[in-house]
């Protein structure tokens, strides 16, 4: 059994896959090579077989490590915040959807005037906000203050929380 962190499985994972694509890399690199009539050459170092088993070695560490963790965000319940990290996520992202929406209602003028000029005889059109704009700053700031709390828990518990892989 291997003890990980969040951060460390995310760290082994990316390893992981780096490590896939370097020998694809080879693969692709070696598996073929040209030669002429007149100057015959040796074929680059290759071996289908041992490239394959190193491969599906890696895939199946990562399917582990991948079910390990997504199985830690889905029942590890963050403190604070009493949801599991996995709802967490999902919530830090609608979060950040909402202060998105709100960066925008935040910053409109209660009255904006329409159309830069004018004929005689036309009529000036404004546009008017239809809610409570202090409301929505106010709601902003809660927003970021959300997201910074929940961002805060969220990284504490991938740094220091563990759990147990069998590779």
């Amino acid at each position: 059994m291997t003890v990980y962190t969040s951060a460390s499985a995310n760290k082994q994972l990316r390893q992981l896959q780096d490590e896939k694509d370097r020998l694809l890399a080879l693969e692709n690199q070696r598996s073929t090579y040209t030669r002429t009539a007149d100057e015959p050459s040796e074929p680059p170092l290759y071996s289908y077989t041992k490239t394959s088993a190193d491969i599906e070695r890696i895939d199946a560490q990562t399917r582990t490590l991948r079910h390990a963790l997504h199985v830690f965000n889905a029942t590890y319940v963050l403190p604070k915040a009493g949801i599991t990290l996995d709802e967490a996520l999902i919530l830090l992202a609608q979060l950040n959807n909402t202060k998105a929406r709100l960066a925008i209602m935040r910053n409109r003028a209660p009255k904006e005037r329409l159309g830069a000029l004018l004929r005689s005889g036309e009529e000036v059109e404004y546009r008017f906000a239809n809610y409570d704009i202090a409301q929505t700053e106010a709601d902003y700031e809660d927003v970021i203050q959300k997201i910074a709390e929940l961002q805060l828990e969220i990284d504490l518990t991938n740094q220091t929380q563990t759990f147990e892989v069998g590779m």
